[in-house]
């Protein structure tokens, strides 16, 4: 049988042209959990349809996903296109849930956590809710970058200030597709593993209100966003969703079968 360290590594499912992980979510969390202890340097992309659509776009961004260690199946069209492949039982890994789950185990297991992206009022907030909720747990920086690209001098005090807290785990929210690509572009510099968590710093505090299940179940939680923010998503889902079935479409059966392949 496959332990946990080899299926990270070869068990993943072709989606359009992004390698998207077959682990599940305590799979995932063991993952993180034997880089932490290695000391390796890894990020993890969560994944979903805009994803895996601007990869399909942008030769480089796929190069992104495809260099990570782990892409994780956040959208449940991601799932279902992995279960059709063969992988029944795959579960969604999204960002929300892999951060509190972390930052629960951190309080055992005695991680150092550092939060980077958002406002400087959402971080602080955040840092609140999660000592509120996770008693021991070890915050040892957070920081609010400017919504600009960052002078040499500023990127690499950036990279001095995380470094120096010796920051086991260093959560990213920056947006899809900036902090995949701060990510991968900061892959050999941060002395920790880098997960991109999205809005998850606004899920957790509360800024942002989640959809319910039933909406997350059926796939339609972008449907529940673009409901509360129709203004500033409809352009994205209205290009991203009929482009992702149509290129999935294109390249199921190929992607379907190196899947049946590598499970033989």
């Amino acid at each position: 049988m496959m332990n946990v360290s080899q299926r990270s590594k070869y068990n993943v499912g072709k989606i359009i042209n992004s390698n998207i992980s077959t682990l599940s979510f305590k799979e995932t969390v063991s993952a993180i959990e034997a880089w932490i202890s290695k000391k390796q340097k890894k990020y993890v992309c969560i994944c979903n349809t805009h994803s895996l659509v601007t990869a399909s776009d942008d030769i480089i961004f796929e190069e992104v996903l495809n260099r990570a260690g782990l892409c994780t199946p956040d959208g449940m069209p991601l799932v279902w296109a992995l279960k059709s492949y063969g992988y029944t039982e795959q579960e969604r890994v999204d960002g929300p849930n892999l951060m509190l789950k972390l930052c629960e185990l951190s309080t055992v297991k005695k991680y150092k956590i550092f939060l980077y992206g958002g406002t400087k009022e959402t971080l602080d907030e955040l840092t609140q809710t999660l000592l509120k909720q996770y008693d021991g747990i070890e915050i040892v920086g957070i920081h609010s970058p400017p919504f600009r690209q960052l002078t040499e001098e500023e990127d690499t005090a950036v990279v001095n200030m995380i470094n120096s807290t010796e920051a086991d785990i260093v959560f990213v929210s920056l947006g899809c597709p900036k902090q995949e690509y701060w990510m991968y572009h900061h892959r050999d510099r941060i002395n920790g593993i880098m997960i991109g968590v999205g809005a998850a710093f606004d899920f957790i505090t509360g800024r942002i209100k989640r959809p319910p299940i039933i909406f997350q179940k059926l796939g339609l939680e972008w449907l529940f966003r673009l409901l509360k923010e129709p203004k500033r998503l409809w352009k994205r889902y209205a290009y991203n969703n009929p482009v992702y079935v149509y290129r999935f479409m294109k390249t199921y059966r190929k992607n379907k079968n190196m899947a049946m392949t590598k499970s033989l």
